[in-house]
């Protein structure tokens, strides 16, 4: 089983400066390989405390001369709102810097404000990703791109320097919405999701749409999918529920802000039906409940609480690779720190044994 530590970037509400929010992300990015982790992940969000990292390919280089065995993963890039010869460029230099160890992750994009920053229409959103991505893919398989969609119109070029080798066995993508699952499976992607609904539902759902498309486009059984979680770990049960029950579900709330879950203007956007329908359950569950049903499928507790969780997980859904974000919801550094080195000392060996 890999296990990955995924970062988010986020300054609470804004009560730090960036700086000590960047700062305290490149902290825990140093001590992941030497934990024992697998794979460090990146996120790519713009302009708000929500999320701030607006190049993860920039900062995996980074972390690249700072280590030796630590595979690099874009968690994910937002293909729509880069360019598809930027990408393979440059994660095709990133596996040079790093000496093979890149990992390529892609995902859509949600939110309104990021969409409207770069002045593209999120309507165009799922049309965007589906030429793109394949551009991306393709283009590091033969190392060159070209494309005559109607997004991206572009003469062959060539990949330089050129891609070491294709990332098809090193290919993720988002898929949070039924579409969006069946294009990572139609691309032969590793299918990425964050843990948000229960996992019975998940399983029956777009795990079972997932195999099913895979089964359509390539035959027999897809990888299993990634799960990024909110994690906390404390040795007290008590207090680490009392703790992660005030994290996780600050969190939740700026999850819904940033992207605008409760707004009706999902209805009015191409693609994104999947996000009307879950704003329309909050509005009728309530955000308290729906934030309790959120952290309660999320990794949180004592070490050994933690392993009866994620094992029950593993056996429903068949195996899973786990990313978890150690930091979040105004979590001080100290307890990030403390939470990750014990997840490591104690969860993190038990879990490479499966």
């Amino acid at each position: 089983m890999d296990v990955g530590i995924l970062q988010i970037f986020q300054n609470y509400q804004g009560r730090g400066r960036d700086e000590e929010m960047v700062r305290g992300e490149m902290r825990i990015a140093e001590q992941v390989e030497d934990l024992g982790f697998d794979k460090l992940w990146c996120v790519e969000h713009h302009f708000t405390d929500y999320s701030a990292c607006p190049d993860n390919l920039q900062y995996l280089s980074w972390l690249a001369g700072r280590t030796r065995t630590l595979k690099l993963a874009t968690g994910a890039v937002i293909v729509p709102w880069n360019d598809p010869l930027r990408v393979a460029e440059k994660i095709a230099l990133l596996d040079h810097l790093s000496e093979g160890r890149a990992v390529l992750g892609l995902g859509r994009g949600l939110a309104r404000r990021e969409y409207g920053g770069f002045g593209i229409d999120m309507g165009e959103s799922r049309r965007r990703f589906d030429e793109a991505s394949r551009m991306i893919i393709e283009a590091l398989d033969a190392g060159f791109i070209e494309g005559d969609g109607p997004f991206y119109t572009q003469a062959r070029t060539e990949i330089r320097p050129r891609p070491l080798a294709g990332f098809r066995d090193r290919f993720y993508c988002v898929g949070m919405s039924e579409d969006s699952v069946e294009q990572a499976a139609a691309l032969g992607a590793r299918l990425m999701i964050f843990s948000q609904q229960t996992w019975d539902a998940f399983a029956a759902g777009s795990l079972a749409a997932y195999r099913r498309s895979w089964a359509e486009h390539h035959g027999g059984t897809p990888p299993p999918p990634v799960t990024g979680d909110l994690m906390f770990c404390h040795e007290d049960p008590g207090r680490a529920e009392e703790l992660a029950m005030t994290w996780m579900p600050n969190y939740f709330l700026t999850i819904i802000e940033h992207y605008e879950i409760l707004s009706e203007h999902f209805k009015d956007v191409e693609g994104y039906d999947y996000y009307e329908t879950a704003g329309e359950l909050f509005r009728q569950v309530g955000l308290e409940t729906a934030a309790k049903g959120y952290c309660q499928v999320n990794c949180w507790g004592s070490p050994d609480q933690i392993l009866e969780k994620l094992r029950q997980r593993w056996e429903l859904l068949g195996g899973f690779e786990l990313n978890a974000i150690v930091r979040y919801g105004g979590m001080p550094a100290e307890e990030a720190q403390a939470s990750l080195r014990l997840f490591a000392e104690k969860v993190l060996p038990e879990l490479k044994r499966w």
